[in-house]
C-alpha cells in the first residue's frame, strides 16, 4: 500500500512536470513572491525573479514568444538596453566602468517578458493584492520602528520609521499604493459596495497618515498630488473633482498644522536651495542643482551620441572643484539624479529618444478603463515624474516596480483586449 502510495506520488509529480499548466501557476506563483519581496528585500525579489524566468523556459513558446517581441512596447525597452551595451564602444570608461552601468538597463528585458506571460495568464491581479498587502505590513512595521528604533534591521545609517532599505524606496511604494486604491474605492462606491470600499479607504489613508506623521521623501510631496490630479481628470467629472479637490485641501491643511514633520520636510526646499545659492554647500537640493547643470554641459559637449556608456563619473572627476573645498562643486557622482540627463550624458539624443519612447509607448498602452489600465498608467506617471529627480528607471528598487508594474498590467491589458476582439469576431 505504502508503495502504492509512493508510486501514485511520484506520477503526480512528474505529470505536473509535464504540465505546461502547471508550470505557468508556479511563474504565477514566483511573480507573486518577487512583488511582496520588493520592499522588503532585493536579495529575494531578485532570487524569485530569477527562479520564475527559469521556470518559463520548460514550456516556451518560441515563436509565438519571439512574435510578441516585435510589439513597439516591447522594441523600446530592448532598444535601450542595446544602446547600453553598444554606447560601450565609444566610452572613455574603464571596462568594469562600461559594464557597471550597462548592468542597471539589464531589467528592461524582462518587462517584454511578463507582457508575454500575463497576456496568457489569468493571475496577474494575485500580483497586484501581494503587492498591496506587504506595502501594508511594511507601513505597520514602519509605525513600530518609529516609536522603536531598535527593531529595525537598517541601522547605517539609522532613518526615521525605516524598518529596511530607505525612506525614499517607501515612499515611492506607499504613494503608488494609496493613489492606486482610488479607483477600485469609486467603482465600489458606484456598486454601493460600501463597506468593501471603507476598508480600502482606511487603507489608502494609513499610508497617507505613515508618509505624513513618519516619514516621506519630497519627491513624493511633489509627486502624490499630480498622480491624484490624473486621477480626478480620467475618472472623475467637474462637480466630484470640485468636491473632492476641497476635501483634499482641507486634508492637507490639517495635515500640515499637525505634523511637525511634514513641515520641517517642505521647508527644506527652500532652506536648501538658500544655501547652495548664497554658500556653495552640498545640500541635498544644491547638490541636484549642481549635477543638473554640469550634466547639461556635458550633453552639450557630445549631442547626439553622448560620452558613452558609464563615463558619467569620470566627466564630474574632470570638473571637480580642487580636494579640500566642501562644496557642491567638488561632489563627484555617477549618477546625475534625473533620469532624461542621466541618458543623455551616456548616450546623447538618441537615448533621450528611446527613452522617451518607452514612456510614451506604454502611456498610450493604459488608455483604456479598468484596473489594470490604471495600476499601469499610474505606475508610468509616478516614474516619469519621479525621474525628474532621481534616475528611477535605472534604480533597482524603483526599476523594478516600473518593470513588473508595467509589464503585469500591460499583460492583463493585452489579454482583455484579445478577448474583446475575439468576442467581437464571433458577433460579427
Amino acid at each position: 500500500m505504502t508503495a502504492l502510495a509512493r508510486e501514485t506520488t511520484g506520477e503526480m509529480l512528474l505529470r505536473r512536470l509535464r504540465s505546461p499548466a502547471a508550470w505557468r501557476e508556479t511563474v504565477d506563483i514566483l511573480a507573486v513572491l518577487t512583488a511582496a519581496s520588493l520592499p522588503w528585500s532585493t536579495s529575494l525579489a531578485g532570487i524569485f525573479n530569477a527562479l520564475m524566468l527559469l521556470c518559463m523556459v520548460p514550456f516556451l513558446d518560441v515563436r509565438a514568444f519571439l512574435q510578441s517581441l516585435k510589439r513597439p512596447i516591447c522594441i523600446a525597452p530592448i532598444a535601450l538596453v542595446l544602446l547600453a551595451l553598444v554606447g560601450t564602444l565609444w566610452s572613455d570608461a574603464s571596462w568594469g566602468a562600461r559594464f557597471y552601468a550597462v548592468n542597471p538597463t539589464m531589467k528592461l528585458l524582462v518587462l517584454p517578458v511578463l507582457l508575454y506571460h500575463f497576456e496568457r495568464s489569468s493571475r496577474g491581479h494575485w500580483i497586484f493584492v501581494a503587492f498591496l498587502v506587504s506595502c501594508a505590513l511594511l507601513s505597520v512595521m514602519s509605525w513600530l520602528v518609529a516609536f522603536y528604533p531598535n527593531l529595525a534591521l537598517k541601522t547605517d545609517p539609522p532613518e526615521r520609521g525605516i524598518f529596511v532599505k530607505n525612506y525614499i524606496d517607501q515612499s515611492q511604494e506607499f504613494a503608488l499604493c494609496a493613489v492606486a486604491l482610488a479607483f477600485p474605492i469609486v467603482m465600489l462606491l458606484r456598486e454601493k459596495r460600501y463597506w468593501f470600499a471603507g476598508l480600502l479607504t482606511a487603507l489608502a489613508l494609513g499610508f497617507f497618515v505613515n508618509m505624513t506623521f513618519v516619514v516621506v521623501s519630497r519627491t513624493a510631496l511633489v509627486t502624490v498630488p499630480i498622480m491624484l490630479g490624473v486621477f480626478a481628470l480620467l475618472h472623475l467629472k467637474g462637480r466630484s473633482i470640485a468636491l473632492i479637490s476641497a476635501g483634499l485641501l482641507a486634508v492637507a491643511i490639517v495635515a500640515w498644522q499637525a505634523s511637525p514633520y511634514l513641515r520641517h520636510t517642505a521647508e527644506r526646499f527652500s532652506d536648501d536651495y538658500t544655501r547652495y545659492v548664497e554658500k556653495g554647500e552640498p545640500t541635498s537640493l544644491g547638490l541636484r542643482l549642481e549635477f543638473w547643470r554640469k550634466s547639461l554641459g556635458f550633453f552639450v559637449e557630445a549631442p547626439i551620441i553622448g560620452h558613452g556608456t558609464g563615463s558619467t563619473r569620470g566627466l564630474f572627476e574632470r570638473v571637480a572643484t580642487p580636494a579640500g573645498r566642501y562644496q557642491a562643486s567638488a561632489e563627484v557622482i555617477g549618477n546625475p539624479h534625473n533620469q532624461t540627463l542621466n541618458v543623455a550624458v551616456q548616450w546623447g539624443v538618441i537615448g533621450i529618444a528611446i527613452l522617451y519612447a518607452i514612456w510614451i509607448l506604454h502611456l498610450r498602452l493604459f488608455r483604456g478603463d479598468g484596473l489594470a489600465n490604471w495600476i499601469g498608467l499610474l505606475v508610468v506617471v509616478q516614474n516619469v515624474f519621479t525621474s525628474l529627480f532621481n534616475s528611477h528607471l535605472f534604480d533597482f528598487h524603483e526599476g523594478w516596480m516600473y518593470v513588473i508594474g508595467v509589464g503585469v498590467a500591460g499583460g492583463m491589458v493585452l489579454r482583455t483586449q484579445q478577448a474583446e476582439a475575439k468576442m467581437g469576431e464571433a458577433g460579427s
